[in-house]
C-alpha cells in the first residue's frame, strides 16, 4: 500500500511553503512526450501524491481538467487552500485504487511520490485508467542536491553530506526508490516505447531559509523531529549558523546557487 509519510498539518504547511514547482525543463519534457504519442485534445490529468499542489497548479494550463491526489488530507487541505484554479479538483485517496471510469485519463503524472507507491498495485490501475495511448509521467530527484556560493567551494555541500549522514537513521528504504530514479518500478512498467530520462540538471537560486526549510520537509527529517524534537531543532540551527560562517554573510535571505539533478519516466499505454 502507499506509505504514509507526510499527514501532519504542520508538515503540510511546510511543504506547501518550501516545496518548488517543477521546472519548465521538466513539465515541457512531458507535454512535448504526451503530444507525440497522443496529442490532443488533453482533457484529464490526473496528479497522483499530489501534496499541497505544486504540480497539480501547473497543469491546468494544458488539459480541461485537473485531479489532485493524495493519501494525506492535511496536504490535499493546504492544496484546496490556493484559490484560482477552477478547473483543478483535489481528492483524498491513494494511487493504487484510483476513482476513475476505465480508458478515461489523459496523462497520470507524480511528482517525487512514485517511489511511496505499491509498484504493482499502481501499474495495474494506471492500465486500467489510462486511455489508448494515455501517458505516465513519474518524475523526482535523487539526494545529489549541490549548494554554492562564492568562493565557498565544496564547504557548503561538506555541510549538508553531513546533514544527511544525520538523517540517514530515519530514511525510509523506499527513499532508495528515488535515489535510484525510479529503476525497479521502470522495469516493471510493461509499456513498450517507455523511456527513462536520467539527469535532467536545473540550477536555482535560493535562500539559505528556503534551503533550510526545504530540509523541514524531508520525510527522514520530519521522522527525526518526532523521534527527538530538541535534536532536530538544533541540527537546523547548527546547520544554518554554519552556512552563515562559511558564506561570511548575517541575513538567511543571503541567495546560493542550488542545483538538482531531477530524473523522469515516461511511458504509453498501447492502443
Amino acid at each position: 500500500m502507499t506509505e504514509r509519510m507526510f499527514e501532519e498539518k504542520q508538515h503540510a504547511s511546510l511543504y506547501q511553503k518550501y516545496r518548488f514547482d517543477p521546472p519548465d525543463e521538466l513539465k515541457n519534457l512531458i507535454l512535448q512526450y504526451l503530444d507525440k504519442k497522443k496529442g490532443k485534445p488533453h482533457q484529464l490529468a490526473v496528479d497522483l501524491g499530489c501534496g499541497t499542489g505544486q504540480n497539480s497548479r501547473p497543469l491546468t494550463k494544458y488539459f480541461e481538467q485537473v485531479v489532485g491526489i493524495d493519501v494525506s488530507e492535511s496536504q490535499v487541505a493546504e492544496a484546496r487552500a490556493v484559490p484560482g484554479f477552477p478547473n483543478l479538483s483535489y481528492r483524498v485517496g491513494t494511487a493504487e485504487e484510483l476513482p476513475f471510469p476505465d480508458g478515461s485519463v489523459d496523462l497520470l503524472t507524480a511528482a517525487s511520490a512514485a517511489h511511496w507507491f505499491d509498484a504493482e498495485r499502481f501499474i495495474k490501475e494506471a492500465m486500467r485508467v489510462l486511455k489508448p495511448h494515455g501517458c505516465l509521467a513519474l518524475f523526482g530527484y535523487g539526494d545529489t542536491m549541490k549548494i554554492y556560493h562564492g568562493s565557498c567551494g565544496d564547504q557548503l555541500n561538506n555541510i549538508y553530506e553531513e546533514v544527511k549522514q544525520i538523517l540517514l537513521p530515519y530514511t525510509s528504504s523506499k527513499v532508495n526508490g528515488a535515489n535510484s530514479k525510479l529503476k525497479d518500478l521502470f522495469e516493471a512498467i510493461p509499456f513498450p516505447g517507455k523511456e527513462r530520462i536520467e539527469a535532467i540538471p536545473i540550477k536555482q537560486q535560493l535562500s539559505i531559509k528556503t534551503v533550510i526549510g526545504f530540509i523541514q520537509t524531508f520525510s527522514m527529517y520530519q521522522a527525526y523531529l518526532r523521534a527527538d524534537p530538541s535534536a532536530a531543532t538544533a541540527l537546523l540551527e547548527r546547520t544554518t549558523s554554519r552556512i552563515l560562517e562559511e558564506m561570511k554573510v548575517s541575513s538567511t535571505e543571503t541567495k546560493v546557487d542550488f542545483i538538482m539533478e531531477y530524473y523522469c519516466v515516461l511511458a504509453c499505454k498501447p492502443e
